[in-house]
Formats: C-alpha cells, structure tokens, sequence
C-alpha cells in the first residue's frame, strides 16, 4: 500500500512538473509541435502521390506536397484578407445595423440609452478584450514563419534518424519495438488529420453553396472561416454553426428571397442561416464522420473535450487545434507499456485503446480519405 502510494505521488508530481514545463515552454514548444504536424500532413500527402502514381519518385512527390500544401495556406489567408476587406468596405453600415440591434435590446429589457457599438468597444473592457484578441492574432502571425521554418529543417532532419535510431537503440528487438510506436503514433495522428480536412472541406464546401442560396454576405469568408473552426473538436463545430447566422443577423440588406411583410425579417433571416449550416454540421459530423473515421481514433468524447479546456489553457489557441491529435499520440504511447496502459484504457472510448498492435487500422483509413 505504501509503495502504491508512493507510485501515486510521483505521478502526481511528475504530471504537475511537465503541465508546468508545457505551459512555460508554450512559445517555444507550440509552434514546434504545431510545425511537427505540418509536417505530416506533407508526408502523408506526398506518400499518397507516390503510392498512386509509379511516375513521381518520392522526392518529386514530397516537392509537389509542399506546393499544394502551402499553396493550400496562401490562398486561405487571401480568402481570409479579401473578406475582411469586403467586410471593411460596407463597414458604416454593418455599424448602422448593429447600432440598430442594441438599440432593440434594450428596449426588449425595458431600458433607455442604449449605448452605441463604437461606445461599447472603446471602453475599458471593450479595450483589454480587443488587446487580448489583438495580442493571441499577432502571436500567430508571428510564428508563422518560424513555423515554416521547423518543417523545413524536419524535411531535412528526417534522412538522418534512421540511422540515429540504430545507434540509439543497439538491441534489434527494442529497435523494431520502439519503430512500430513511433509507426503507429504516425499513423493515428494522420488519420485524425486527414479525416478532419475531408470532413471539413465537405462541410465548408455545402455549407458555401447554401448561404449563397440564402443570400449571406461575404460566403466564401465565412466558409472559409467554418473550415479551419472544424479542427478544434466539438467546441469549434459550435462556434462554425453560430459565425454565419450572426454576420447573417446584422447584414445590411436582407436577402431578397424574403417576404416583405415578414416579422422581424433580420431575426427570421439569420434563423434560416442558422438551420441551414447547423444542418450540415450535425449531419456531417453524426453521420458521415464516423463511418470514415469508424475506429481507429477510439477516443472517449468526454476525453476530447477535457483535452481541449486543458490543451486550450496551456497552449492557447494553437493547443485547441492540436488537442486531439495529441491525446491520440498519448494514448499510444501509454498503451506500450503495462504500467501506464491504464492510462490510455481511460483515454479511450470503449477500453481497448489504439495501439501499435491495432494501428494498421488507422493505415486503411487513411487510404480510404
């Protein structure tokens, strides 16, 4: 009893010291990590074209990865740029209409001197909350770079590690022991990545089409915007859902295909849009999801939202993205050995977490996105 006691206590310690270590080395450790995961959506991209296509060697395949890859990037930020600027061109009257929407609040709740947006946010807290925002979007602007940078010198570094990895591990067993995990834990963090970006471009792409068949404003940003809010687990499908019809609520003009003696015509509209992008979120996420994902992730959906609080509070934003690839990661790991596979038994969903024995599962779902 004391030894177990003992045992609890050091894990206890141990978990405290690294959750520390994590959260002081988040500048550091975040974009590295954020870096490590670029990196093998590449790899998997370019072993993809390679395996399909008995033309391109593999470097070849690795350099047409990359072009896609960061070509994918840079027309994600003009997408994001040229929104902002359409939203920046009809500025006066978005700020008409949300003046208007403060003004119906108020007098919802029986109150007089509604303040006005521009009051609201240029004040003590509108102002700290602004700087915050402005602080976390600088941040990530700024790693970007250093960012690109990791995943070059990691395309560069990987050449080496094979024979690094015999001169670290001398024993053939262990040697092919510890190749398997790191095998499986590639393979389990590929899945989840490519599953999330096929899921969420279909999302992003039927969820474009119907606010252009509502008439929303600026679609593509929005879209656009929905796409990369599908990566963070649970948290960020709702926020997806809620973005459109909220923009849709204070657009300027109503979409035409509404009635003129409709009640509340802003309220009404922005419920259309609410149904109509909820619709495929749910949809999608319930039913399409799971039969390309099924199994191989077997991650316990209360496991992948306390990752996200926690992950989310060590590494911010960058954390919330990463969450759930890195308790995947963990789960493998832990699952190697006896004294902490009951570890990734709570980890996952049904008890018989995803190991190096079960990975080749994560290896056909690959191959099916």
């Amino acid at each position: 009893m004391t030894s177990r006691s003992g045992l609890t206590g050091i894990w206890v310690i141990a978990t405290g010291v690294i959750i520390g270590l994590l959260y002081l080395g988040r500048d550091i450790l975040a974009p590295f990590a954020l870096a490590i995961f670029l990196f093998l959506i590449i790899e998997g991209f370019a072993r993809a074209i390679h395996g399909r296509s008995a033309m391109l060697k593999l470097a070849w395949s690795r350099a047409l990865a990359i072009l896609v890859v960061i070509g994918g990037f840079v027309g994600f930020l003009a997408m994001m740029a040229r929104g902002i600027a359409e939203f920046g061109i009809q500025g006066d009257a978005y700020l008409q209409r949300i003046n208007a929407l403060i003004e119906d609040a108020y007098s919802w709740v029986h109150l007089s001197d509604a303040p006005t947006l521009t009051e609201m946010v240029f004040n003590e807290s509108g102002q700290a909350f602004l700087g915050t925002i402005a602080s976390a979007t600088s941040g990530l602007t700024g790693d970007l770079v250093l960012i690109l940078i990791y995943v070059a010198f990691l395309f560069l570094a990987q050449s080496a590690w094979p024979n690094k990895l015999d001169r670290i591990f001398v024993d053939g067993d262990q040697r092919k022991q510890v190749k398997e995990v790191g095998d499986a834990a590639r393979r389990g963090i590929e899945t989840y990545l490519w599953t999330q970006t096929v899921i969420s471009a279909l999302i992003t792409g039927l969820t474009y089409v119907t606010l252009l068949l509502l008439g929303v404003d600026n679609a593509l940003f929005l879209s656009t915007l929905i796409f990369v809010l599908n990566y963070i687990p649970t948290i960020g499908s709702i926020v997806a859902a809620l973005v459109p019809p909220l923009f849709a609520l204070v657009q300027p003009e109503i979409a035409a295909w509404i009635p003129g003696d409709a009640p509340n015509d802003s309220y009404f509209f922005a419920l259309m849009v609410f149904a109509g992008v909820s619709f495929w979120q749910f949809s999608i996420g319930n039913f399409v999801q799971p039969r390309i994902m099924g199994d191989t992730l077997n991650l316990s959906a209360l496991v992948v939202l306390l990752s996200l609080a926690i992950w989310g509070a060590i590494w911010g934003i960058p954390g919330m993205f990463l969450s759930a690839p890195l308790t995947v990661l963990m789960m493998i790991l832990f699952a190697q050995s006896d004294s902490t596979r009951w570890m990734a038994v709570l980890l996952s969903a049904n008890g018989e977490p995803l190991s190096r024995d079960t990975s080749t599962n994560a290896t056909e779902a690959v191959e099916s996105v």
